[in-house]
């Protein structure tokens, strides 16, 4: 019967005294002339799986040649262990399937990060980056479970526009032109009416406007995919290419979402830690101590609320240095959220209502005039981890709002409809799935909670 770790060490007294047939990769080999202790792990699960392999096996020696990263097949009987598991096998037929010369770049050794970077097709083979994979998995799996309870939608919003979501610029362009002689118009300009689409297409920077519209008809719908910056910034916090969880939901004001936003914060905190219990606390041995209490913190938290600009009096008057100055106008950077959530308030809070000058042009306007219906949501360890807003339902306010910006309405015709036609209240968030990953994982570098990160001068695999 062929079966996983995971499931095995999932129920073991059923498995004792039964044949399975399991497979994997080596992770060590100690041989003695009468027995070895084969050591395999299938990524299932973050146990190993400790194999018997006795000497009157026909084929011991050559079942006992291999070493880390040899792939093998082996046929044997669940037994108690009578070490610190609750099972080994008790091998019955060992069977190479793959080998590896002796340059395999992940020796049992341990290897430093960056050097995982650099052989990112093979990383996950790893403790570390097994581990982080598989709470990516559960955190995606918390999403939906999330979402589909509240009766939302999982929609699937376009990678190739013409418009620029949040009006930065940032933007990756698609193109088929020839690049080297691209047609050009009367003015010497690229004419990109001759390209595939007719006209300039990007990556998306984010599929809030899209979902909007279906927001504006479904009432609660998500979007979960990849998006795209072309921010030319080297950090351990940003990657080209990353995943989103964005939803929209209709009739939902600015305290709504931000309660959406604590609630689906604490829900993939508690998925995680029940579904990944060890590996969460392999991260807190090896990486961040005292990872489980904070995460705890956080899910038996009060959300503390506070306005912008109380935000910024808070940090102007705690005597504390910071690197960035604070003023009124400037964005909080991630050392002030930090300060909020771990030094003042101890607690994950709700940062609302900011100036208007350092946000996107569908966010609803205030009647102050200064400042816009925006929150973000601040967690002690990270600072931001979810960024949204009320969306200007007022078609002449997002007008105005627009021309002020310099972004033509023909470009952005289809999403003045939205109200034009039934206007409604709605709002929505954003939340980075690798932020989330770091957050619940303890890990450092946003390179390492993602297969295959992509970044300035990096495209490699």
């Amino acid at each position: 019967m062929k079966a996983s770790i995971k499931s095995l060490f999932e129920n073991p007294s059923a498995a004792y005294d039964k044949s399975f047939q399991v497979a994997g990769w080596v992770k060590s080999l100690r041989k003695s002339k009468k027995f070895a202790f084969l050591v395999l792990n299938d990524g299932s699960c973050f146990q190993d799986l400790q194999i018997i392999v006795d000497a009157d096996l026909p084929n011991y020696e050559n079942a006992t040649s291999v070493s880390t990263g040899y792939c093998v097949k082996v046929e044997g009987k669940v037994v108690q262990s009578g070490g610190r598991q609750a099972l080994e096998m008790q091998a019955s037929s060992v069977e190479i399937v793959g080998t590896v010369p002796e340059d395999y770049p992940l020796q049992k050794k341990s290897t430093s990060l960056e050097f995982l970077r650099e052989n990112a097709h093979l990383r996950a083979r790893t403790n570390t980056l097994s581990a982080v994979f598989r709470v990516r998995h559960q955190l995606c799996m918390a999403t939906h479970d999330f979402f589909n309870k509240k009766g939302y939608y999982y929609i699937h919003t376009p990678i190739v526009t013409a418009s620029d979501c949040e009006g930065a610029g940032e933007l990756f362009r698609v193109s088929t032109l020839n690049a080297e002689n691209p047609p050009r118009t009367d003015k010497g300009e690229v004419n990109f009416s001759e390209d595939y689409f007719g006209k300039q297409t990007f990556l998306c920077v984010s599929g809030q406007l899209e979902a909007e519209s279906l927001a504006l008809s479904l009432g609660g719908v998500y979007t979960f995919g990849p998006t795209f910056r072309s921010e030319n910034s080297n950090t351990p916090r940003h990657l080209a290419e990353f995943w989103m969880v964005e939803p929209e939901v209709a009739f939902a004001d600015l305290e709504d979402i931000a309660a959406l936003g604590a609630e689906y914060i604490q829900y993939l905190i508690s998925w995680a830690l029940k579904h990944c219990p060890d590996e969460i606390a392999f991260f807190e041995k090896q990486y961040k101590e005292g990872l489980v209490e904070t995460l705890n913190h956080v899910v038996s938290s009060e959300f503390k609320k506070i306005t912008y600009t109380e935000a910024v009096e808070i940090l102007q008057n705690s005597g504390e240095k910071f690197e960035f100055p604070v003023a009124w106008g400037s964005d909080l950077q991630t050392e002030h959220e930090r300060f909020l959530t771990e030094k003042h308030f101890n607690s994950p809070v709700i940062v609302t209502d900011y100036p208007k000058e350092i946000k996107a042009f569908y966010m609803k306007q205030s009647d102050d005039g200064k400042t816009v219906r925006a929150m973000d949501i601040l967690v002690p360890g990270v600072g931001e981890i979810i960024g949204g807003s009320q969306r200007e339902d007022d078609l002449e306010k997002l007008k105005k709002r627009m021309q002020e910006m310099n972004l033509p309405e023909k470009e952005y015709w289809w999403y003045l409809d939205l109200r034009r036609f039934g206007s409604a209240p709605h709002s929505g968030f954003g939340l980075g799935l690798e932020r989330a990953v770091m957050y619940i994982t303890g890990m450092s570098n946003i390179r390492d909670v993602i297969p295959f990160p992509r970044f300035p001068k990096s495209v490699e695999f």
